[in-house]
């Protein structure tokens, strides 16, 4: 039988720079980002996939970094709410937060950003009914997604405009 390895070198981009770095074969992603590279946008809420506070992107892909192994982003690219905003991906996204007081306490509003910013970019034109499902994997407890919904319509509004 053979052994799993306790530390793992891995190599990736994360929000657009190389790192090489050795892991916990059994360290999670999300206290990866936060504990070895000082990520501290993503949020650690029930750590069982749940909440989806500690949402990031990986090659493009939506995920939550609490039920993914820091070791399997090896050869991946990921994007956090922190390369979101230096990029300028989400920019939109936080201005209609702002106006719309979509942020109250702030614990969501990193992965809601990011995810909120994937719907409007992957999506045409969604009804809030679509908007809202597409959110429904991310709890906020404070605003009763209504101003969420209305911010993601404001940037929505805003694309078309500039069509």
């Amino acid at each position: 039988m053979e052994l799993v390895k306790e530390n793992i070198e891995i190599r990736c981009l994360i929000n657009g720079k190389p790192v090489c770095q050795t892991v916990l074969s059994r360290m999670h992603l999300g206290d990866f980002l936060r504990g070895q590279l000082d990520l501290n946008g993503i949020h650690l809420g029930c750590e069982h996939g749940v909440c989806g506070a500690c949402t990031v992107l990986v090659d493009g892909l939506l995920v939550r970094s609490c039920l993914m192994l820091a070791a399997q982003i090896d050869g991946c690219e990921v994007q956090t709410i922190e390369g979101a905003v230096e990029s300028g991906a989400v920019s939109l996204m936080i201005q209609a937060f702002q106006k719309r007081n979509a942020a109250q306490c702030g614990f969501c509003s990193p992965a809601m950003i990011l995810t909120t910013a994937e719907i409007v970019k992957n999506t045409t034109r969604p009804t809030r009914e679509q908007i809202r499902e597409a959110i429904s994997g991310n709890y906020c407890r404070c605003t009763g997604y209504q101003a969420i919904v209305d911010a993601v319509e404001d940037v929505l509004d805003q694309r078309e405009t500039k069509r």
